[in-house]
């Protein structure tokens, strides 16, 4: 393995060969020292959160395959596995959290009565850790789900019993969002839909804004908490319909100022879900984006640098919208060991970020405004051979955080210490 000054002289080339097109390596560093990732708690644990079992919150759930060893049992369990996929991704980072996974001391403690006491110790640890967090309401895994609708089914006393569950989340993101000195991005899915044909879909669409509507009448500043609606092409259980499709929320937020959430799972496999990002960022201020990899249908796969998170990211960097847009992490494998799940797709991320903040952008513009497409496309070629490995070693070396295939070893010794004691 390459030592630190090996790591540095390969560094200092590798400037060297970006300056020559016009990019600051060090001023690109810079801003991905500044980018924030929001890693999900639901990674630990297989989406299985900590509730009480004696509730019985048994029904339309999340699908999670794998039965590999290790998972997080308690919440100190899940704490200290996230400290360690923490320390093995550069930069300062968020945490995710959903609502199942609140410090419920045993107690049955439904969906409807949470409060921000159940999240105290999570104030406390992310304080602890210098770590800001977010949150989620939890609208599946519940009986009250079982049918395939919450927020917009038929039945008015289910609504209300969600309704309320979300307003208490919303409460609990105003809460953690004081505390930290930054805003706490509540997101809301809902699993609402149906298997098979549906005739009155319009009902249902009207029901869910008229929950939305009450759920967001109460407003919090935007210091604290901030607003996200995340929609979906369809799923296990609604593959026919979904009441929260991509064109109801967009209508929804860019109506009521509220956040568009974009999962990169959610779409038509053939849909870019970067090519949106520039169409929304003219009518909406803000925009969340849940990264995941879809094969063939929503699977939440481990994120990889691969075309569509390389599109992502560098739709955000030359729209100049990374100010603009929070980028969470949204996949669960549990066929893996856990913690290497978390930090592959996080420094996918992040490498795909770099990647576009070491585009020579000034120069692929230049020659798009002067209609010379030829060199626009032969230099966007060329810059796909530039040593950016070099620049993310050193990102890496800078950051104190082991490089690529070192770090490797640092999960297996915490398997082999850890994990395989539980």
């Amino acid at each position: 393995m390459p030592g630190d000054m090996d790591r540095k002289k390969a560094y200092m080339e590798a400037r060297d060969r970006y300056a020559a097109l016009g990019v600051s390596t060090d001023e690109a560093l810079e801003r991905l020292r500044r980018a924030s990732l929001s890693l999900h708690c639901w990674q630990g644990d297989d989406v299985g959160g900590f509730e009480p079992r004696e509730l019985g919150l048994e029904g339309s759930g999340i699908q999670v395959t794998g039965r590999y060893p290790g998972k997080a049992r308690t919440l100190a369990e899940l704490r200290q596995d996230l400290q360690q996929a923490f320390a093995l991704i550069p930069g300062s980072h968020r945490l995710n959290l959903h609502a199942m996974y609140g410090d419920f001391g045993g107690s049955a403690v439904d969906r409807d009565r949470i409060d921000p006491r159940h999240f105290q110790g999570w104030r406390d640890w992310a304080a602890q850790e210098g770590l800001k967090l977010d949150f989620n309401a939890t609208c599946f895994a519940h009986p009250l789900a079982e049918s395939g609708f919450t927020l917009s089914h038929r039945d008015p006393s289910i609504r209300e019993f969600w309704i309320e569950h979300v307003k208490r989340c919303r409460a609990i993101s105003e809460y953690l969002g004081e505390a930290q000195s930054s805003a706490c991005v509540h997101n809301l899915w809902i699993p609402d839909g149906a298997k098979d044909i549906t005739i009155d879909r319009l009902l249902h669409r009207r029901l869910l804004k008229e929950s939305l509507d009450r759920i967001y009448a109460v407003e919090y500043p935007d210091t604290r908490m901030k607003d996200a609606l995340e929609s979906k092409l369809f799923g296990i259980g609604s593959e026919s319909f979904v009441v929260g499709s991509h064109e109801f929320y967009m209508g929804y937020t860019l109506t009521s100022g509220k956040m568009l959430c974009l999962d990169t799972g959610h779409f038509h496999p053939t849909e870019s879900v970067a090519d949106k990002i520039s169409a929304l960022l003219v009518f909406s201020d803000e925009l969340l984006l849940h990264v995941s990899r879809g094969i063939r249908w929503d699977s939440d796969h481990v994120v990889i640098l691969n075309d569509e998170i390389r599109d992502l990211m560098t739709e955000l960097v030359r729209a100049d919208a990374l100010d603009r847009v929070h980028i969470a992490l949204d996949f669960f494998d549990a066929g893996m060991n856990r913690i290497g799940a978390w930090v592959i797709g996080a420094r996918a991320v992040l490498k795909a970020l770099l990647l576009a903040l070491l585009e020579p952008t000034i120069r692929l513009r230049q020659h798009e405004e002067e209609g010379d497409f030829f060199q626009r496309l032969a230099l966007l070629e060329d810059t796909r051979s530039l040593p950016s490995g070099a620049v993310w070693d050193y990102h890496c070396l800078t950051r104190e955080v082991l490089p690529d295939q070192e770090w490797i070893a640092e999960v297996l010794r915490y398997e082999r210490d850890v994990l395989s004691q539980r």
